[in-house]
């Protein structure tokens, strides 16, 4: 194969294997603070990883995810830090790969966290929870400036109901 044809193809140009290839560079140093956050959370039967998403449906689930871990199931949850998960092999990624229960908290149906960490862990098989299906709003709307913080706080305390119930 000559060196273009083979470039594409990793690079995601013209690839048929349903693959993005991602070219990550290794972080030159740890975070002392997370990987002591990682090893005091590793008992905790469930790890919540979120979509990170910018938009007013990942922003949703961003907060769901924290209010669930941080206060309404604070003694059994653990909160993912997705970048640190996916970008590096560390007590994140850890808490991802030996929690008994891992649930994917997806603001919509795109479902990045689980695909990214799928990306970085093989059989990697999260709990799917998409959050704009749990509660009503206007779908029409895409940007966190289209919806006031109270509104947006008020969902994602929907969804974090909805999910701590069933831990």
């Amino acid at each position: 194969m000559d060196r273009k044809k083979c470039c594409d193809k990793m690079m995601g140009g013209g690839a048929t294997d349903g693959y993005e290839v991602a070219r990550i560079a290794k972080a030159p140093g740890g975070c002392s603070l997370c990987e002591d956050f990682a090893k005091k959370n590793e008992a905790k039967p469930v790890a919540v990883m979120c979509c990170e998403g910018a938009c007013l449906r990942g922003e949703v689930a961003r907060r769901a995810a924290n209010i669930i871990c941080h206060e309404l199931a604070k003694d059994k949850t653990v909160r993912i830090c997705l970048g640190g998960a996916f970008t590096k092999d560390t007590g994140q990624r850890g808490l991802v790969r030996n929690s008994g229960r891992l649930i994917a908290l997806e603001g919509c149906g795109v479902n990045c966290s689980s695909r990214m960490m799928q990306g970085v862990i093989e059989g990697l098989t999260p709990e799917l929870i998409i959050a704009d299906r749990l509660y009503e709003f206007d779908r029409q709307l895409f940007g966190v400036d289209e919806a006031t913080s109270e509104e947006i706080g008020a969902w994602a305390r929907t969804v974090a109901v909805k999910i701590a119930a069933t831990l």
